[in-house]
Formats: C-alpha cells, sequence, structure tokens
C-alpha cells in the first residue's frame, strides 16, 4: 500500500511538471531571441577601449523580461532598461529609464545576429525630427556591440554610443 502512494505521490509530480512546462508563456523563440545579452559585462568604448561602465543583464518574471543595470564609469549616473517581447505587436520593446530623468521607448526585432530597435520619430526643439535607433550585435568571440544612433532624414546625425560589452571572468573562491 505504501508504495501504490509513493507511486502515485510521482507520477502526480510529474503531470504538475509537465503542465506547468506546457504553460510557460515565455518559452518561445521569440522569447529568447534577445538572450545573447543576458550576463554580466564590463562595458568599453569601442573606438578606444577606455572604460564605459558595468552592465548586469538578467531575465526576470519567469523568463518575460530582460532587465539590464547599468553603472557608467562616469561616477553618479546609472539606468535601467526592461526588455521584453510583445506577442501582441510581434515586437522587442524596451524601456530605458536612468537617474538624469532621460526616458526612451523603442521597438523592433532580431535580424539575424542583431537585436534593432527605434524609437518613434521626436521632434527637437528647432523643430527638426530625429529617431533613435540601437543595434545590439552578437559578436563571434561572445562579446557584444551595442551601436546607438540618432537618425535624421539625411541619415546618421550622431553615434550617442559606442560600446563593446565583453563577459565579466568569474574568479573561484579559495
Amino acid at each position: 500500500m505504501h508504495k501504490s502512494w509513493i507511486i502515485l505521490a510521482c507520477l502526480f509530480s510529474l503531470v504538475m511538471s509537465a503542465q506547468s512546462l506546457d504553460n510557460c508563456a515565455c518559452c518561445t523563440e521569440n522569447h529568447r531571441a534577445f538572450d545573447f545579452w543576458i550576463g554580466e559585462w564590463e562595458v568599453v568604448n569601442a573606438k578606444d577601449g577606455s572604460p564605459a561602465g558595468k552592465s548586469r543583464i538578467s531575465k526576470e518574471e519567469d523568463g518575460c523580461v530582460i532587465r539590464e543595470n547599468w553603472t557608467s564609469a562616469q561616477v553618479g549616473y546609472t539606468g535601467t532598461s526592461l526588455n521584453f517581447f510583445n506577442a501582441a505587436t510581434g515586437m522587442w520593446e524596451q524601456v530605458w529609464v536612468d537617474n538624469a530623468r532621460v526616458v526612451l521607448k523603442l521597438e523592433g526585432n532580431r535580424q539575424g545576429n542583431q537585436m534593432v530597435l527605434s524609437s518613434k520619430e521626436l521632434t527637437k526643439p528647432d523643430g527638426k525630427t530625429y529617431t533613435n535607433r540601437i543595434t545590439w550585435t552578437l559578436n563571434t568571440d561572445g562579446t557584444v556591440r551595442q551601436l546607438w544612433e540618432v537618425l535624421a532624414e539625411e541619415g546618421t546625425v550622431s553615434i550617442a554610443f559606442d560600446g563593446l560589452y565583453r563577459p565579466v571572468k568569474k574568479t573561484k573562491n579559495r
């Protein structure tokens, strides 16, 4: 009789875990498209290799959100982004907020080894319009390049940021 209860409990546990796997709301390939950015990173300026900051990117909310926590090499500047695949629109979205009161909203999708997200068109005080486009490129060596371009009708107006994310090397505790 005791064995029957153990077997029944094991079967029940197996069925429940299978159901929880079937109910994974954010386990699709689209939801994993930006996973290459997850990790702990030291970030350097792509142009000259000087320190730009540190970033910790983690998957949260049962895998439905990728959260970035950024600390700049420039003392006192920090920011956070929430990134998620919006199944209703079929687009990736990012909301960036920092301690300088900057808010940036982007959307787009993965294209090959790149995630390309852009803002809606914005108007500057001088009346000119522009768009922010940020491209994250997964490099063959495991680094990630983040290129933030400010675009106008005539093309690239400026580069707001060009950084190379290098994985933080973990050391073993002795």
